[in-house]
């Protein structure tokens, strides 16, 4: 078992899963990275951290609309790092459901990524967080509050996280630690060429402080919540204002 603390963080590739695993690993954490589609850009990110410090890292794919993968996910994370001190539900799907254009597979689709994964990940990591009085970080969203028009399963599904995060503070507490990340605007969706300039400054004009967030100022937050030992069941939004 490595004496640094572990952390798996889903869907921590590249974009902001990528940058929370970066500032985690800075600050000594041994860091599993989960990936589904982007093996290339796990692998490389991976050998990065291994390069920096050997054996710190490793990959680990699952398909998390699979209940039985999110089970081996966790149960190989135990095996290869014998123990995890902080899961960090990061991996999600957006796209926009409009009434009268939304399938059932679509409900399974977000709800799955943004609710119902990151629920089980959470049971069944619990033993091994409370064994080291560990935390959950889950992200969430703004929306999770402010409705986004033609998104509205997207929204439910964050609400169910946001909920989850602060029921769960009550059921895990002593032993383990429940907080969420609220993003605002950090980056533009992919494919960003689909937002004209006009729509991209209707955004800015909504946040008081005029500017998209950073990944490493969602990151610096995430590193905050991990290692603040008496905050729990705290949602902190990292919007630049925009949620006021």
């Amino acid at each position: 078992m490595t004496t640094a603390p572990v952390a798996l963080i889903t869907g921590a590739s590249q974009r902001l899963g990528g940058a929370i695993a970066n500032a985690l690993h800075q600050q000594g954490y041994s860091v599993i990275i989960h990936y589904r589609h982007s093996e290339n850009a796990a692998q490389t990110l991976s050998a990065q951290f291994n390069n920096h410090r050997k054996n710190s890292s490793i990959c680990l794919y699952a398909d998390l609309d699979n209940p039985t993968e999110q089970q081996e996910l966790c149960q190989q994370a135990l095996d290869d790092m014998g123990k995890v001190n902080l899961l960090v539900n990061n991996a999600s799907n957006f796209f926009a459901t409009p009434i009268g254009h939304t399938s059932a597979g679509q409900w399974d689709d977000l709800f799955n990524s943004n609710s119902k994964a990151p629920f089980f990940l959470s049971q069944a990591l619990a033993p091994t967080l409370a064994e080291h009085n560990g935390s959950i970080i889950n992200m969430i969203d703004i929306h999770a509050n402010a409705a986004l028009k033609n998104h509205t399963l997207y929204c439910m599904a964050k609400s169910a996280l946001k909920m989850m995060t602060l029921s769960l503070a009550k059921e895990l507490a002593p032993d383990i630690r429940v907080n969420g990340i609220a993003p605002g605007a950090i980056l533009w969706p992919k494919p960003e060429q689909d937002m004209t300039a006009k729509e991209k400054q209707k955004i800015l004009q909504e946040i008081p402080l005029q500017r998209l967030g950073t990944l490493e100022e969602i990151a610096n937050t995430a590193v905050f919540l991990a290692t603040s030992d008496y905050i729990t069941g705290q949602i902190i939004a990292v919007d630049g204002g925009r949620s006021l």
